[in-house]
């Protein structure tokens, strides 16, 4: 039996057509959506037009956490749309106030092994619990609520092996600006990073979260982690620990490229105008 790394395993047990081969298109059975109040308003509209009676998804949600101020009637009056809209199609509502939707959906929603599409760039925050989660147009959300797969090209996996110990100032943001210093800001096109090693046991999910978000920094289709302990522990404490399942890569799995991160060698830095991969340290 073939070793899978945990993209390819979640791939291989979503995939509807084509043939894992990299950059050959596949389509992809969606379990999750997100869509936000900035991209969310067009998507229910395309449903609407659709005729969509109901969502088709395992879930969706749709979050306000962008258009918040309020210097007129416009953002309040999304919002009512949405909430609206929500309510006709059968998707979670998280009204204005509520928090940001990346580490919501991870607190309350987000499962290990399942697919979760976004209208929102940063939706591979996702893949810090250990889901395959990419950010896509509005049109591609709406066609993913009302059923449809998802087409994406077969991406390359960039296995990142995690060794030693974050030094004390040093945080998980730190580790992603390393990151873009050595792959930089477009290199990243067409991979899933997929994070793994002993360096993991001190990273946090919410650690993993910021990893994760700002992979889209590198342009990458998507950041998986696996699902261990600490993904344990967390589901636990957000008393969802039903929902929890073990997932890892198989001795032996191979990926299309490697690195290793010392964690320990990885310094304080910040990010310089006008881009995140013009780090300072």
């Amino acid at each position: 039996m073939e070793a899978l790394n945990i993209t390819e395993k979640i791939i291989k047990s979503h995939l509807v057509s084509g043939k894992m081969v990299p950059d050959e298109e596949i389509t992809l059975k969606i379990d999750q959506t997100l869509t936000q109040d900035a991209t969310g308003t067009l998507v229910m509209l395309e449903l609407e037009a659709l005729g969509l009676e109901q969502a088709k998804t395992e879930l969706s949600v749709q979050y306000c956490d962008h258009n918040l101020l309020e210097e007129d009637n416009k953002n309040a009056e999304d919002h009512i749309f949405l909430l609206s809209a929500a309510e006709r199609f059968g998707i979670w509502y998280s009204r204005p106030g509520n928090g940001i939707s990346h580490p919501l959906h991870i607190h309350h929603f987000g499962i290990p092994g399942k697919t979760l599409l976004g209208a929102d760039s940063h939706t591979p925050s996702a893949g810090a619990l250990g889901m395959l989660a990419i950010g896509t147009g509005g049109l591609d959300v709406a066609m993913a609520i009302a059923g449809e797969p998802y087409p994406v090209e077969m991406p390359k996996i960039y296995g990142i092996e995690l060794k030693g110990k974050l030094r004390d100032w040093v945080s998980a943001k730190d580790v992603i600006l390393e990151m873009l210093q050595r792959i930089g800001v477009r290199d990243g096109r067409g991979w899933v990073f997929e994070y793994f090693g002993e360096g993991l046991n001190d990273l946090s999910v919410m650690d993993r979260l910021v990893i994760a978000n700002m992979g889209t920094e590198l342009g990458a289709t998507s950041t998986v982690f696996p699902s261990d302990k600490e993904t344990h522990r967390f589901m636990k404490a957000m008393e969802r620990e039903a929902d929890w399942k073990e997932l890892k890569a198989d001795e032996g799995a191979e990926y299309d490229k490697t690195m290793v991160l010392d964690l320990s060698t990885v310094e304080p830095m910040i990010a310089c105008p006008s881009s995140p991969g013009n780090g300072l340290r």
